[in-house]
């Protein structure tokens, strides 16, 4: 199981986010995967895996869909985020792809890779262990205690390669031994 690694200062979290919300300088694309790991506690891997299907806009809202249940992106990263789905690009071509990468890679439609996305955040100044142990110690205190629990609880049994349908299986197939 992951451990928490150092925080990071709370007023420097809170000024990384006013950077990556309205530094024109830097690119939007980094901006929001910025963000994402920032305020959403999503490591590269989980970034450069998202497809412009995990954005849906509707009803004036815009949600991004990181797990089960989407969820409502405040104004200025909603922004970021339709930004990124109108205008993508491949680091291999020029114009806009068809992708349906959020994040496309230099291989025709293959996602950025982990490590490249890795080192843009890294050049933003984005220390990654740390910001997202940030993010998940801001999201623990969030949380209901019981969601919590439960979250990790599923965590560490799929860590285990366990699952409670089998394991009432396997318990209920188990031979008692004859001396008992």
């Amino acid at each position: 199981m992951e451990r928490p690694h150092q925080a990071m200062d709370e007023e420097a979290r809170w000024a990384t986010a006013r950077r990556l919300l309205h530094d024109d300088t830097l690119k939007s694309e980094d901006r929001f995967a910025g963000l994402l790991l920032l305020l959403y506690a999503q490591w590269p891997a989980a970034i450069s895996r998202l497809t412009v299907d995990h954005i849906e806009e509707s009803d004036g809202a815009v949600r991004i869909r990181l797990g089960a249940v989407p969820v409502d992106l405040p104004g200025p990263v909603a922004e970021l985020a339709l930004h990124q789905v109108a205008v993508r690009r491949s680091h291999a071509v020029l114009a806009r792809t068809d992708s349906p990468w959020l994040f496309p890679g230099g291989q025709p439609g293959r996602p950025i890779s982990v490590w490249a996305m890795g080192e843009r955040l890294r050049k933003l100044g984005i220390r990654l262990a740390e910001t997202r142990s940030t993010a998940l110690f801001q999201l623990a205190t969030e949380l209901p205690a019981a969601v919590l629990a439960r979250t990790v609880a599923v965590k560490w049994q799929r860590a285990a390669a366990g699952d409670w349908a089998s394991y009432a299986t396997d318990v209920s197939s188990r031979r008692v031994p004859e001396n008992q």
